[in-house]
């Protein structure tokens, strides 16, 4: 049996489409190779990942947003964190650093750019998702 106390939180982030290009936040703080990511965190107690997503989104980015589905999950190769991948659509609001302790930049980045932001590549459900979301835009 695992101690469930050394463990880290499982993390939700958020896969925002909107007019052909993908939300992506800059975190203050790299970790590891991480600059560029979507808007994520940790899931709380009680929580879905899409209630985390859309609740991550709000704090981090000021972008009200509603969850569509889960994409898929897995354990991120650069950090360990199991995280899950909510496919959202924006609600209401514009995109803005709404939490400046934890970044510093939003960029809505498109299909041709996602490798400057993220060069170790996406996770192939996500970016399966993005070839459909972003080139058909």
């Amino acid at each position: 049996m695992t101690d469930s106390t050394t463990e880290k939180p499982a993390i939700s982030a958020a896969i925002i489409v909107q007019e052909g290009r993908v939300l992506m936040v800059r975190r203050r703080v790299k970790e590891g190779e991480l600059m560029w990511q979507f808007p994520a965190g940790g899931i709380e107690a009680g929580e879905s990942p899409e209630e985390a997503a859309v609740r991550e989104t709000l704090e981090e980015a000021g972008l009200e947003v509603k969850a569509l589905r889960v994409l898929g999950d897995r354990v991120h190769p650069k950090t360990g964190a199991v995280m899950h991948y909510v496919a959202c659509e924006v609600v209401a609001g514009e995109a803005t650093v709404a939490d400046p302790q934890e970044l510093d930049a939003v960029a809505w980045v498109r299909h041709d750019e996602i490798g400057d932001y993220v060069p170790y590549g996406l996770f192939d459900k996500v970016q399966a998702y993005l070839d459909v979301e972003l080139v058909s835009a």
